[in-house]
């Protein structure tokens, strides 16, 4: 039946006619399955993320409209649009939360006037509110650590063990870059550590928070907030009030030991010209 013959033409004619639309139908089922796939694991997809593909219409307080109005006029140029960092002008500011605004524009660093080793405190281009703003805005775009409302410092009459015990968590954590009189110090590639000496008790926890420049992020696990605030309360009381252990001379801070070892090494040395004025005389 199929040698070439008119009956033997007439079969594959037959066939082809019968063939082409079982082919089309088949082509046709495979596209039908593959759109269900599709859609069944585009819907599974929605129903386990169901935020993936809705609009974004939380609205923003209107502190955070406020703050958003500054951050747009003066810092989206080095931190893009939507806080996500340009390269090479600014980092993402997604996720640092309102400590790192209040502590960055709080003591002027913020906004720079140039790239440089570190950004250095200046006077603040922003008000308190304004900076609160801002940190509120930067707060309900991407969330972060928030420094806590109220005093943040102890009251040594009512805890005096707050001193003691924050003057131990400066000494171990602290000291090494800031000095034990916490008038800072000189670090690697032009960088440094500042004074303590005019830092605001809100300063000085979002410092801790958030660790800006080359100072480490000491977390909740890190530091609790009571041992934060005892710190803080040391800082404020011992450091900012003069209150030097070592008396009225603030010889490097470490106590009485250096002022004693200045006055014997003085002393001897007074003595032993007086001797030998005397023995010149005689």
């Amino acid at each position: 039946m199929t040698s070439d013959t008119p009956a033997g033409r007439r079969f594959r004619v037959f066939n082809r006619r019968r063939s082409a639309p079982s082919r089309a139908r088949r082509r046709l089922g495979a596209a039908a399955r593959m759109l269900a796939a599709l859609a069944l694991a585009g819907g599974i997809y929605t129903a386990f993320a169901p935020g993936a593909f809705a609009e974004d219409d939380t609205q923003l307080s209107t502190a955070a409209q406020e703050g958003q109005a500054l951050f747009n006029n003066s810092c989206v140029t080095c931190h893009g649009l939507n806080a996500e960092g340009v390269e090479g002008r600014g980092p993402s500011l997604i996720g640092v939360g309102s400590a790192s605004v209040e502590f960055q524009v709080g003591t002027g660093r913020m906004p720079m006037t140039r790239q440089e080793a570190q950004a250095e405190q200046k006077r603040p281009v922003f008000d308190e509110t304004q900076t609160k703003q801002l940190g509120q805005y930067i707060q309900e775009l991407g969330g972060g650590p928030q420094i806590p409302a109220g005093d943040l410092t102890d009251n040594v009459k009512t805890n005096p063990e707050a001193l003691a015990k924050g003057g131990e968590l400066f000494r171990l954590n602290c000291a090494q870059c800031h000095g034990n009189v916490g008038a800072g110090g000189a670090l690697s590639s032009g960088k440094f550590a500042p004074s303590l000496h005019d830092a605001t008790p809100s300063q000085i926890y979002g410092a801790m928070l958030t660790g800006p420049q080359n100072m480490p992020v000491f977390g909740d696990n890190e530091l609790t907030p009571e041992q934060k605030t005892e710190i803080i309360t040391y800082i404020n009381t011992q450091i900012q009030n003069d209150k030097d252990p070592g008396g009225i001379f603030n010889l490097g801070g470490y106590g009485p030991a250096t002022e004693g070892l200045a006055i014997f090494v003085v002393g001897i040395t007074i003595l032993v010209f007086t001797s030998l004025w005397i023995a010149g005389k005689s």
